[in-house]
């Protein structure tokens, strides 16, 4: 343990952490400064009439003031090209996206492995497998320097924007500065816990000091997820601005500027994508390791710790596109010019990119779910049934990245006789893709379902009549799934959105149910060997990576669409961004921005990915020397 805590991957973890902590003072010495800069003002009072000259012009100066508050601060900055800073030859809008971007995928990372270390953690407790403690501390361990590097990034970013944005920031930190220095502080909480929890796994791993340890992990968490809720507060007030007049003055209520109509979806959108993301990432970390093994030990260790983190991911990423749903749709409700331009405006393209990348996902853990029922005996018997869900699979795939429009010249135009294809345009539609989606997640969960099945024999005397029920459940919901989507296309559009909400329901219904049924059915039931970790095909590990890489360039493409959707605003409708940069890209350039962000990621974590193997490498010298 000691030789650990004097190891320089230590050392460099406290080397950016240190640097984090610097330029985290830049920001809030940046607010302070503006704060006192206003509150020692000399200036005289102005003339009577003069007192709402900053305000917008022929706006009446209490519009918009609820009785009771006050209003601070000043209206929204009218900013012009000269008010932004540049660097000649340095595009500051590049560089931020990409910082932006990074910060998110690492605090992804970051926020969901400790959910899961703590899950597994408790698992290992309960069970007495020490199987579980072993890979819960290496889950940890590899996220250390994620931290570190997630930390240091969120510093370069707050840097970035009060170096290139200051006037956008000085709006912003009037309105949360003291949000930012409870950001501080939860920080700090968050980077005590998590280096109480790690250095202190072998000393409190037994008795009461392990429940002592595993409140420090919830602790950790519970830091982390008021963080994560905390920063959202940023993007959703810039999407959709509350607690704030229409000339951009705050009515002085923090909650009502935090509490906007977007926060909720977006935290819970956020928190799901997080726990998939983490175990997306875990799962390729396994797979490399898997990859390196040198021995059958170390083959079964991480072929068992790619499963589980395989499994994480799909039990997160399944509820994703409900949460989704509710986010376009809050979306809709608070613009619907925003919501137009998302579905059906200049971004309703990179919804079809976004449907590959999700048809990757499905097919990539179903592959590995397949794969994985080759290391079990007694699974033969499902074997059979593959073929008909690859083919279910693959053709939910194809419906849901069915275009609703085509790109064509005015002669295709002509030729097609408009703008959709006379037999696959309306497989564009809501109607088609919320069906498609849906059964995508019952087949995914019906192939998941046989796989826990493989080495199970079941001995309940009821066991003929379970398996029907469950046949019939899956058939009726399956039918009712699809006649909703049919019924889609005769009623109008307004209409149709809401049939999501019984489809959903019914996919719920569906998993609930049968996971019910089979806990009772397998309930004490006879296996037909074990499962031989290890006995993997080294292509299966690659599913891993696809699955890693999917969701990185997926997570990567909607925060893009997201946060693009304010256009030529920084704050929607309130805060006009007047820079020279200040339009929308191509489709084309975008995706070259996110797929730079995702390959300088991917670096970046096979860098972390070696730190922890190195110091694997070491501790394992050191026992040995022992």
């Amino acid at each position: 343990m000691n030789s650990l805590r004097r190891s320089w991957i230590n050392r460099f973890s406290f080397l950016f952490l240190i640097l984090f902590v610097f330029t985290l003072i830049i920001p809030i010495g940046f607010n302070a400064s503006v704060s006192l800069k206003e509150a020692f003002a000399t200036e005289a009072p102005a003339p009577a009439g003069e007192e709402h000259a900053k305000v917008e012009e022929g706006k009446k100066p209490e519009e918009g003031k609820k009785e009771g508050e006050k209003k601070f601060n000043q209206p929204a900055p009218k900013l012009k090209v000269e008010d932004y800073p540049i660097v000649k030859g340095f595009n500051s809008r590049i560089a931020v996206w990409i910082v932006a971007q990074l910060h998110l995928f690492f605090g992804a990372f970051v926020l969901a492995v400790p959910i899961f270390v703590l899950v597994i953690e408790g698992v290992g407790l309960a069970t007495k497998d020490e199987r579980y403690d072993h890979m819960a501390h290496e889950f940890i361990k590899v996220s250390m320097t994620a931290f570190s590097i997630t930390a240091s990034l969120g510093g370069l970013l707050a840097f970035m924007f009060v170096s290139f944005y200051p006037d956008f920031f000085k709006y912003m930190a009037g309105i949360f500065g003291k949000t930012m220095i409870i950001y501080a502080l939860l920080f700090f909480g968050e980077s005590f816990c998590l280096y109480v929890y790690y250095y202190g796994w072998d000393r409190m791993n037994k008795g009461f000091s392990k429940w002592v340890h595993l409140s420090v992990g919830l602790m950790l968490n519970v830091f982390g997820m008021t963080l994560m809720v905390l920063s959202n507060t940023w993007a959703s007030f810039m999407m959709a601005p509350s607690g704030i007049d229409d000339s951009g003055i705050f009515l002085g209520n923090i909650w009502a500027a935090i509490r906007g109509p977007l926060w909720n979806p977006i935290n819970l959108h956020r928190f799901i994508a997080n726990i998939a993301f983490g175990g997306s990432v875990v799962g390729a970390y396994a797979a490399f390791k898997f990859l390196s093994a040198s021995n059958d030990e170390e083959k079964a260790h991480y072929d068992w710790m790619g499963y589980t983190a395989n499994f994480i991911a799909i039990f997160g990423f399944l509820p994703l596109p409900f949460a989704g749903y509710w986010l376009m749709k809050e979306v809709y409700g608070y613009s619907q010019q925003m919501g137009i331009t998302a579905m059906g405006g200049a971004f309703a393209w990179l919804f079809i990119i976004q449907a590959v990348l999700i048809g990757s996902l499905f097919l990539g853990a179903n592959y590995y779910l397949w794969c994985g029922m080759g290391r079990i005996k007694g699974s033969e018997r499902y074997t059979p049934a593959i073929k008909y869900l690859i083919v279910v699979i693959v053709g939910c795939f194809l419906v849901w990245f069915t275009p609703h429009t085509l790109i064509m010249t005015s002669k295709e135009v002509t030729q097609v006789g408009g703008t959709h294809h006379p037999v696959l345009g309306s497989l564009g539609v809501m109607s088609a893709k919320n069906t498609a989606v849906n059964i995508l997640i019952v087949s995914t969960f019906l192939s998941f379902m046989l796989y826990r099945r493989s080495n199970k024999i079941a001995t309940a005397s009821w066991t003929g009549t379970g398996n029907a029920l469950q046949v019939a459940l899956f058939a009726a919901g399956a039918i009712n799934i699809v006649s909703l989507g049919i019924y889609g296309y005769f009623i109008p559009a307004n209409i149709r959105i809401g049939l999501s909400i019984p489809q959903v329901m019914t996919t719920l219904t569906i998993i609930i149910v049968s996971s019910v049924l089979d806990g009772f059915m397998y309930k004490g039931a006879k296996t037909t060997g074990p499962i031989e970790w290890g006995k993997m095909a080294p292509r299966s590990q690659y599913a891993l990576f696809l699955l890693a890489v999917s969701f990185t360039w997926l997570m990567g493409l909607m925060g893009y669409v997201r946060s693009a959707l304010r256009q030529h605003w920084h704050v929607y409708t309130v805060l006009r961004d007047n820079s020279l940069d200040a339009y929308t890209p191509t489709l084309g350039y975008a995706a070259s921005i996110i797929t730079i962000s995702v390959y300088i990621f991917i670096a970046l974590v096979i860098f972390a990915f070696w730190i922890a193997n190195f110091s694997t490498k070491r501790q394992k010298v050191v026992e040995a020397s022992h």
